[in-house]
């Protein structure tokens, strides 16, 4: 609920700016906190005083007036939980996906770490602009939340997208960041994360091209919903939940049967090798001493079939598979051979997801072979669907 929360709205100068007085009206009938931050040029769509009369409080301009001695924008940062830049032009997202503050909304944008809503509103040839998109594409890869505008008639005269979404689907959207994200309290969950490192000496080993950035996202949201996070991974993060840095298979597998004891599910996000070498050299292996070099190599653990043997009744078991072919098949054999709830299966062969890649595209499928598509998303938007699909969180 937004009730008792503070809410700083940036209006920028687009002919939508007149719909956020509804917006207003909204949050302050349902007893938040608002406070308005307009750019020079949204003062040529709706005056400041239509603002300080809907929410009581002083609209804030420059750049430069203080507030209790701090520069307005760290103050506004402070006192809001939330920052929501609607209606959102093609300028002001351009200087916000660039770094760029040279107004007052921009810095607080620049300085802003808390849950950030924007909803563009503009002219089609605008929105569909391949740098618009592309600064689209940036905002929503660092975790901003988007409320895409809607197809219909514009103020240009024309009819496309561009026009601002509907109030009430702006209001519903801040109203889930802080009714509907804890749906995961009172939950342990553990995720893995990387590929895992088979030496075959102190400087060589053997890998894989996972970079940690889905398990990293899957743990990101599972702690905004409140979850109690263990993330096992093979890549360092500096996270305020529990991170245990793993390097081999058989690392990960001790870490992951010690955690899972006491955890609500278990996701394996990372790319575990199936194969370690046999023996390991304690020395440097030196080119000039050979030249060919065979390993032979033994089967790791499978992490994920042992975790479904001993699982209890109410834990829940996520694996991954990557594969370049066959997608559903063999994401659905490998569901039935391993004994897991859900299997998350992505296609490797494209080079616009997966492996080092910010976005990801999946299918999802439960041990009834129930088979859900999740579309090309950023990791971090896949990430909640998938959490929100495996928790069945709208039912």
């Amino acid at each position: 609920m937004v009730r008792g929360k503070n809410i700083l709205i940036g209006i920028t100068g687009g002919i939508a700016a007149y719909k956020i007085c509804e917006l207003v009206r909204m949050f302050k009938k349902n007893q938040a906190n608002v406070k308005v931050v307009m750019t020079e040029a949204a003062l040529e769509f709706v005056t400041p005083l239509t603002f300080e009369t809907l929410t009581g409080e002083t609209v804030f301009i420059d750049q430069f007036e203080n507030i209790e001695r701090k520069p307005e924008h760290i103050a506004l940062c402070d006192w809001a939980d939330i920052l929501i830049i609607a209606p959102a032009t093609a300028n002001t997202i351009g200087k916000i996906s660039n770094g760029i503050a040279d107004n007052l909304l921009t810095s607080l944008a620049c300085a802003f770490k808390k849950p950030f809503i924007i909803a563009p509103a503009m002219n089609t040839g605008m929105w569909e602009n391949v740098f618009v998109q592309e600064n689209i594409q940036k905002l929503k890869t660092a975790g901003y939340k988007i409320v895409e505008p809607e197809e219909g008639f514009l103020a240009c005269g024309t009819n496309g997208a561009g026009r601002l979404a509907a109030i009430e689907k702006i209001y519903d959207a801040v109203n889930n960041i802080f009714c509907g994200k804890k749906y995961l309290l009172n939950k342990k969950i553990v995720v893995t994360a990387g590929g895992t490192k088979e030496n075959i000496d102190p400087v060589r080993y053997i890998g894989n091209y996972s970079s940690g950035k889905m398990g990293e996202a899957i743990a990101d949201k599972a702690f905004e919903a409140g979850a109690e996070v263990v993330l096992i991974s093979t890549v360092p993060f500096d996270k305020p939940y529990t991170v245990i840095l793993t390097k081999t298979a058989k690392e990960m597998a001790e870490e992951v049967k010690r955690e899972f004891e006491n955890a609500d599910s278990l996701i394996m996000a990372a790319a575990v090798a199936d194969y370690r070498p046999i023996d390991v050299s304690e020395e440097k292996i030196k080119k000039e001493n050979i030249d060919e070099l065979t390993l032979q190599l033994v089967k790791n653990p499978d992490i994920l079939s042992e975790m479904c043997k001993i699982k209890k009744e109410g834990q829940i078991v996520v694996g991954f598979c990557a594969e370049s072919q066959n997608l559903e098949q063999n994401a659905a054999s490998k569901i039935r051979k391993k004994g897991c709830d859900f299997i998350a299966a992505n296609d490797i062969s494209r080079k616009d997801i997966a492996f080092s890649s910010d976005f990801n595209e999946m299918i999802l499928i439960d041990k009834e072979l129930k088979v859900r598509h999740l579309k090309k998303d950023t990791k971090k938007n896949i990430a909640s669907e998938l959490l929100e699909l495996i928790y069945d969180k709208d039912n």
